[in-house]
């Protein structure tokens, strides 16, 4: 087996602030607009101190699938959220995403095209948006451009508003890959699926650019097996919340069965400094995680999709292309 390089790094963590101590919020129970209202509720103090300053709010929802609802945030959660952020007297609040599929079938399949009237927010497609050039590593650990949304960048405070997922290519998928991928325009979706260790250290990467300042995760339903789309019902009833987005897909990872520092994003975003994924260190208020863990059926490449560690002979280059940005 290829020996894999650990090494500690510090990078700034831009638009963010890094708390000594992570707080996640998490919730159960049988009503999925409540679950999200409360967990936000647990937090309140810290999602005030993290908005401070700020004016312009942007949620992104995870709308992968066009059509199938489990595969997509529940427009009730972000209903929850709405109600919550609009209590913080923003001056814009929007709604954006770049569906794989089209963005507005989307939002108009899953009840989103009432949220513009109800409260007077606008829904963006990102996959049309303005962009710039951010750089990537390909499978050759050669750099290359992908186009990321401006419209991410424009706003002061982002919202990732996800669902607890088994992955394709990552393992999982929460918080940090929907607001990666999602924010790619239009075909730069297909160009990041570089090759299983280059995509996690990608997924990082880009992380660091557009850090969500909020975290909330609607853990309803989750989705096992073939994800993210095609995978199959867990029931859960959860939701929890994180001004630091990396401790609540830690928290995820947790309580679908995954060891966080097992995922390849998570490890290299705990490494270098974007959040914590350690569960040690993480203090979870509400429920107890061990209380409401369950064993998610892995996706039938898990096999595969473990062996993400970057191998020794690539340590150096990989390296020094980080310090460079």
């Amino acid at each position: 087996m290829d020996k894999v390089f650990f090494y500690e790094m510090r990078i700034v963590r831009r638009g963010c602030s890094y708390l000594l101590t992570s707080i996640v919020s998490l919730v159960h129970g049988d009503d999925r607009y409540s679950n999200v209202q409360r967990s936000l509720d647990l937090i309140c103090d810290e999602i005030k101190a993290a908005f401070n300053g700020k004016r312009r709010i942007l949620v992104k929802p995870n709308l992968v699938s066009t059509s199938r609802q489990l595969a997509a945030t529940h427009v009730e959660s972000v209903k929850a959220v709405l109600d919550f952020l609009f209590e913080l007297n923003p001056t814009e609040v929007i709604i954006a995403e770049g569906s794989a599929g089209d963005t507005f079938s989307a939002y108009r399949n899953f009840g989103y095209l009432t949220l513009r009237d109800s409260y007077g927010i606008d829904l963006v497609d990102l996959d049309k948006d303005d962009y710039i050039e951010v750089p990537i590593l390909n499978r050759d650990y050669r750099e290359i451009l992908v186009r990321v949304a401006k419209t991410m960048l424009d706003f002061d405070f982002r919202v990732s508003l996800a669902i607890p997922k088994t992955h394709d290519c990552v393992i999982i998928t929460e918080s940090l890959k929907n607001v990666v991928v999602g924010s790619l325009v239009d075909g730069d979706k297909s160009t990041i699926h570089q090759g299983f260790p280059v995509q996690n250290l990608d997924l990082y990467k880009i992380a660091s650019l557009i850090p969500p300042h909020l975290a909330v995760i609607d853990g309803f339903e989750g989705m096992e097996g073939n994800g993210p789309v095609g995978g199959d019902r867990v029931e859960m009833r959860v939701a929890f919340s994180s001004c630091d987005f990396i401790s609540a897909d830690a928290v995820g990872a947790a309580l679908m069965g995954f060891n966080p520092l097992d995922i390849g994003y998570l490890f290299y975003a705990h490494k270098f400094g974007l959040g914590c994924a350690d569960l040690g260190s993480i203090n979870v208020v509400g429920e107890s995680v061990e209380n409401h863990v369950r064993s998610f059926k892995p996706h039938r490449r898990y096999d595969e999709q473990k062996r993400w560690r970057i191998p020794e002979d690539k340590f150096k280059l990989v390296l020094e292309w980080l310090k460079q940005e």
